[in-house]
């Protein structure tokens, strides 16, 4: 992919600003969701997290990284949606097919200290199973002290092929697809 040729979009998306300025009509949004609901998904460009739960602007917080891990600055950004903003309830959101399962976190790693002479400080938190991560994620949600509101806290893998959620419980499930 490094071999591609590549075009930097910045203006265009500064052009695509300036359309979207001259219709906007969310200056009245609150800061804090008024569903009272934060959203852990992953990064992945297929993923239109609003989109897919059928979400407003201004409804809830939307934290994403890559894989939808949670991970200290996910349970930082929680914290906060949850003591400053009112936020209630959780829902994480993974998916098949992710890049995440693609990756082998030791040679990721080496290549990174070939490349920069240094090794991370982070884990990679690559994963076979979206659904047992996502068990991961609930377990270590319930287990950190910082989260005020655990009561409400549900998990879901979105199939990339067919557009749907499919709810993940606390238990070990099939996944729908298995054979």
């Amino acid at each position: 992919m490094a071999d591609e040729a590549f075009t930097p979009n910045t203006d265009d998306l500064v052009v695509n600003n300036t359309r979207f300025a001259e219709r906007f009509d969310g200056g009245d949004l609150q800061v804090a969701p008024s569903r009272r609901l934060a959203v852990v998904s992953c990064m992945d460009s297929r993923m239109d997290t609003f989109q897919i739960l059928g979400l407003a602007n201004g409804e809830a917080h939307i934290v994403r990284n890559a894989g939808g891990i949670i991970t200290d600055d996910v349970i930082r950004s929680l914290c906060l949606s949850q003591r400053l903003l009112g936020t209630r309830e959780i829902l994480l959101l993974h998916h098949t097919d992710c890049g995440l399962q693609k990756v082998d976190e030791d040679v990721f790693k080496a290549e990174l200290v070939a490349d920069t002479g240094m090794k991370p400080w982070w884990a990679i938190e690559s994963f076979d199973d979206p659904y047992e991560d996502v068990r991961q994620s609930m377990r270590r949600l319930m287990l950190t002290p910082f989260l005020a509101h655990k009561d409400n806290i549900r998990g879901f893998v979105y199939e990339v092929a067919d557009g749907r959620v499919y709810e993940v419980g606390s238990e070990p499930i099939a996944s729908p697809h298995a054979g």
